[in-house]
């Protein structure tokens, strides 16, 4: 690849991308457009921008991307009720595409005519992040300095940051506890005190969540009403999607809700261990199913369940712009036309239970299913065939079965 003339970095203002930035200026004497998202991690981002500017940027975009984030790529994803490996709210995955997204338009705007990022050569986000930007721009150049430099240990950072005045923390020198990854969504730890998948995570890990045995005694309703398959109050408030997800993180961590302790299987290859916190995602997901079991006709629901296992790879394994996840995507947002009311949710120690639901567009008959009188509504005598109807086959193979023994 020939040498860049301009970056676009994705840049945190963190020790790395730090690193990153000073290397691309040195290592190519290019210059370095800085682009710092805003997806609700809690942190201060001005901080971000006075040490760009320390380190002779002159381009450096600084983004509240916060609604875009829930409204475009977060709740289109829970509409799909998805779950990776059964397990993961995919807080890390669903972030990356907006980032390069961004990126590659920053690039179109100022000239740069590459991006670069900070993912390691071990992870998924460097697959996320680049099959991201070359689905949008096929011509654009990605550059990822973990896979091509030779600063392969934490002192070769920490020396290169000296050399070149980078100012370093004092909780930087040496190595961090562990690795963190935070959006509105979620919070994701990992590494070094986690790395030991038999050994219990440390409580001072969970940072969004209070220990469940600690919470309120009390437990806590919400009632959260949808609109074709979105999340659009909470207890009667309407609410922007972000507001919608900041309320139910805010609920969500009080009561310990949305805690996971996962070892998955990387994209890459190997398995790692990751303790995730996704509070409000959890009351979400609970309260989505919740709506959908009354909304949602048997075959529908039934076949987006089926569905969900592939979507949620798709979208862990970096394929959030190909056409497969967009033409499932199609399929899931037409089942959910019908997808409106309300559900009541219970938040109690670490737990998020559906205890009420209703909908105008309930397919729930109470006339058909009471154990008191049906009025008509349903003749019981009607089942019998429709078993041996179903059963006929079955008989078929017995009787065959029967014959050769």
């Amino acid at each position: 690849m020939l040498a860049p003339k301009k970056v676009v970095l994705a840049y945190s203002g963190g020790l790395d991308t730090s690193i990153i930035l000073k290397w691309l200026q040195t290592e190519y004497g290019c210059e370095v457009v800085t682009f710092t998202a805003d997806l609700g991690q809690g942190e201060e981002l001005e901080p971000a921008r006075k040490k760009a500017e320390m380190m002779g940027v002159s381009e450096i975009f600084i983004e509240d991307l916060r609604e875009e984030f829930v409204r475009d790529f977060v709740f289109p994803m829970f509409r799909a009720n998805a779950l990776y490996e059964g397990q993961y709210l995919l807080g890390t995955s669903i972030a990356r595409p907006l980032i390069s997204k961004r990126l590659v338009e920053i690039a179109a705007e100022t000239g740069a005519d590459a991006v670069a990022h900070g993912a390691t050569g071990k992870g998924n986000d460097q697959v996320r992040f680049e099959l991201a930007a070359y689905a949008l721009d096929p011509e654009i150049k990605v550059i990822a300095p973990w896979r091509i430099w030779d600063l392969s240990s934490r002192t070769k950072l920490l020396e290169f940051a000296e050399a070149h005045q980078i100012p370093v923390a004092k909780d930087k020198r040496g190595e961090a506890p562990f690795s963190v990854d935070a959006n509105l969504l979620h919070t994701s730890s990992e590494g070094k005190v986690l790395e030991d998948p038999a050994v219990d995570a440390p409580d001072y890990v969970y940072q969004r969540t209070v220990n469940p045995e600690d919470a309120p005694n009390e437990a806590q309703y919400v009632e959260i009403g949808f609109s074709r398959g979105d999340a659009v109050s909470i207890d009667g408030e309407a609410l922007s999607p972000a507001e919608v997800l900041t309320k139910l993180n805010e609920l969500g961590g009080k009561h310990g809700i949305g805690r996971l302790d996962l070892v998955e299987g990387r994209f890459v290859g190997m398995k790692s261990r990751g303790i995730y916190e996704t509070p409000g995602g959890t009351i979400l997901l609970e309260a989505h199913r919740g709506i959908e079991s009354i909304t949602l006709d048997r075959g529908a629901m039934h076949l987006k369940d089926e569905l969900m296992p592939r979507y949620a790879e798709l979208v862990y394994n970096g394929f959030w712009f190909s056409p497969e996840r967009e033409m499932l995507q199609a399929a899931i947002d037409h089942s959910q036309a019908m997808v409106s009311g309300t559900v009541r949710v219970k938040l109690y120690k670490g737990l998020a239970r559906t205890v009420g639901r209703w909908s105008e567009n309930s397919l729930y008959s109470e006339a058909h299913v009471t154990f008191e009188d049906d009025a008509g509504a349903y003749d019981q005598k009607d089942a019998a065939g429709f078993i041996q109807l179903n059963a006929l086959r079955l008989k078929l193979l017995a009787a065959r079965a029967k014959r050769n023994r």
